[in-house]
């Protein structure tokens, strides 16, 4: 074993003839795992929080996106979405037409994004897990075209998960000016029938804008007959999403750009990112107070091993030796202080998750989950542990030199 760090070791866990550098080397570790239990709890709160927001978007958003790098639609039969189509990488190919509308009900106007898609897509998402209502999802019948609205905007509209008039909707006509003497004329009319039910996503972007349709309707009222927006993909059981964008995104190429359910969200996750590690920074600012208190320990061992560090330099220690017994006596501190503080933060998102220890809210029902959502990630732990011990060694190293020099 290495001789600066078994005598290290030992005065560590040995009685020091002051019961004071006891005291102070025990609140040194108390400080330092109190930090890391801080980082641990933190970091598996914001991992929840990511995890609680994308499990919402999956019922609407799909694994993958295909859409055009630049511009706004393509031929529904472009030989690269048919070369898609056939990929055994995937499971459900939707094609999807989506664009901003004018719903009309009752006397009330309101913009609303108009989502067309084919008949599979129950099969590509949850979404009939997020319905409300007596009916079913249904697109289309006969010569009915149905529209399921976002709950939100059910209420903005005034209207139930029925109702009885169908929506009247209105678009643009494509490279038309608005005639002001007859402003309708210049826009495609068409209606959307109730199928007796809404969606609810519990995000205020679909549940308050979006409209549920068939894709045949949103080509008609878009005059874009024969061409989509977007293909939207769910792959098959065991298939890597990282592996499936890129070997995709080589059969498709340039022209199209694939995005996962993170890169769809983008805005939302970067803030989540950002917070996160801004947290994490305010943290490790804490932690790198609390390990000052081991200069405090370390600067009362050295007076109390005088005698020990003369007896070492007698025996041929140089002073490099001496200074490394003390740094590592700090880092040692700093291990001791990581692993209980990261132990302990692990049993408190243990218990968390089994028994939801602090909740949200002292109301029922007032947000989607009742208890602070965590999960803890290796990468996170692993993290905490470098940057304590990374912590440790650095507020040390120059204190140790200087108190080496002055005190021993």
């Amino acid at each position: 074993m290495n001789a600066s760090f078994y005598i290290a070791r030992r005065y560590l866990f040995s009685k020091k003839s002051h019961h004071a550098i006891n005291i102070i080397s025990a609140i040194s570790v108390v400080g330092v795992a109190i930090a890391a239990t801080a980082l641990v709890c933190t970091l598996s709160v914001f991992n929840g929080f990511q995890e609680l927001v994308a499990g919402l978007f999956t019922a609407f958003d799909p694994e993958l996106r295909v859409s055009l790098a630049e511009g706004k639609t393509v031929a529904e039969n472009d030989s690269a979405l048919l070369q898609l189509q056939k990929s055994p990488l995937v499971e459900v190919y939707t094609p999807v037409l989506e664009d901003q509308a004018l719903v009309v009900q009752n006397g009330q106007q309101q913009a609303v994004i108009i989502k067309g898609v084919a008949d599979n897509f129950p099969q590509l998402s949850r979404i009939e897990s997020t319905l409300y209502g007596d009916g079913s999802f249904c697109l289309h019948a006969d010569v009915l075209e149905y529209g399921v609205l976002g709950i939100q905007l059910a209420a903005k509209l005034g209207l139930a998960a029925s109702f009885p008039d169908p929506l009247q909707v209105y678009a643009p006509k494509k490279g038309e000016r608005v005639n002001m003497a007859n402003p309708l004329s210049s826009f495609n009319h068409d209606e959307l029938q109730s199928p007796g039910v809404v969606f609810m996503v519990q995000q205020a972007k679909y549940d308050g804008q979006y409209i549920l349709t068939s894709l045949s309707f949103a080509q008609r009222l878009f005059d874009q007959r024969g061409r989509v927006s977007s293909a939207e993909l769910k792959l098959r059981e065991n298939v890597s999403t990282e592996k499936a964008k890129k070997e995709l995104a080589q059969l498709l190429g340039p022209r199209f750009r694939l995005q996962d359910r993170y890169e769809q969200q983008a805005d939302i996750f970067r803030i989540m990112r950002i917070e996160k590690l801004i947290s994490y920074l305010f943290l490790t600012f804490i932690l790198l107070v609390a390990c000052f208190n081991i200069i405090g320990s370390l600067s009362m061992l050295m007076i109390d091993k005088r005698q020990d560090v003369q007896t070492l330099r007698a025996l041929g220690a140089d002073d490099s030796l001496i200074r490394r017994i003390f740094v590592l006596e700090g880092w040692l501190i700093s291990l001791l202080g990581a692993v209980a503080g990261i132990a302990l933060g692990l049993i408190l998102c243990w218990l968390q998750k089994q028994f939801g220890l602090i909740a949200m809210g002292q109301t029922e029902g007032n947000f989607i989950v009742e208890a602070y959502p965590v999960s803890v990630y290796v990468r996170d732990i692993v993290l905490i542990l470098l940057t304590t011990l990374l912590v440790g060694a650095l507020s040390v190293w120059y204190p140790v030199r200087y108190f080496s020099r002055n005190l021993l």
